[in-house]
């Protein structure tokens, strides 16, 4: 394994994922960055690609060598009440959230260190949550899939987490294609910062992470309760 660790990060160019990158960068990681616009990320390797094109997300992770850890963050929401459902929505999240994932991952696991890193960046509303039922649907997917993937890799000491944020102060939470399920602050009294969910990930990815393999972890502050 090289001395500076190698991490690819989808999602870079804004909210959980460049705090994740920057994290990382900050951490003397060496990080390769995915995402559809450039980011402002200092000291990272990025590579244009359309996390919803998966041809191009496979073409990627061929070329990728000497991966100790992946992060997908990549992400966007669309929310509708049961009865106004537009299923191009669901598609577009799935192909982003699980789809994406499943085809980096799937192409690069070959390369993933023995001791090596997988976080899916899910959600606290994957049990279930009014207007966001397509939402719900493929980040509830996440939490199945990391944990079959923690099973079949076990034995090569390769562990496999979700984090589940909360409400967490990026752009996405006034996209107006969320309008019909605004954010409410949480018990805790704020918003979650990219920056904690980040600080999250890093310690899975660090050495006392190594034993917590197949879990999700809710960031929520209180949203939960």
């Amino acid at each position: 394994m090289a001395l500076v660790k190698h991490a690819v990060v989808t999602g870079v160019s804004s909210g959980i994922g460049a705090a994740v990158a920057t994290t990382l960068v900050d951490e003397g990681w060496r990080v390769t960055g995915l995402s559809r616009r450039e980011p402002v990320v200092v000291g990272l390797d990025w590579i244009q690609a359309d996390l919803a094109d998966l041809d191009r997300v496979r073409a990627v992770a061929a070329e990728l060598t000497d991966v100790d850890a992946v992060v997908h963050a990549a992400g966007l929401q669309r929310s509708a009440p049961l009865g106004r459902l537009n299923v191009a929505d669901l598609e577009a999240m799935w192909r982003v959230h699980v789809a994406a994932a499943e085809v980096l991952v799937n192409g690069v696991v070959d390369r993933i260190a023995d001791g090596g890193r997988i976080v899916l960046i899910g959600s606290r509303t994957m049990t279930g949550n009014a207007g966001k039922s397509q939402y719900v649907a493929t980040k509830s997917a996440l939490t199945g899939m990391s944990r079959s993937w923690a099973m079949e890799l076990v034995s090569r000491g390769i562990t496999v987490n979700v984090v589940a944020p909360g409400p967490t102060d990026t752009a996405m939470l006034g996209d107006p294609s969320r309008a019909h399920t605004p954010p409410r602050t949480p018990p805790l009294g704020s918003f979650i910062e990219p920056a904690e969910v980040a600080g999250l990930t890093a310690f899975l990815l660090g050495p006392l992470g190594r034993n917590i393999t197949g879990q999700t972890i809710v960031q929520c502050a209180g949203a939960s309760l």
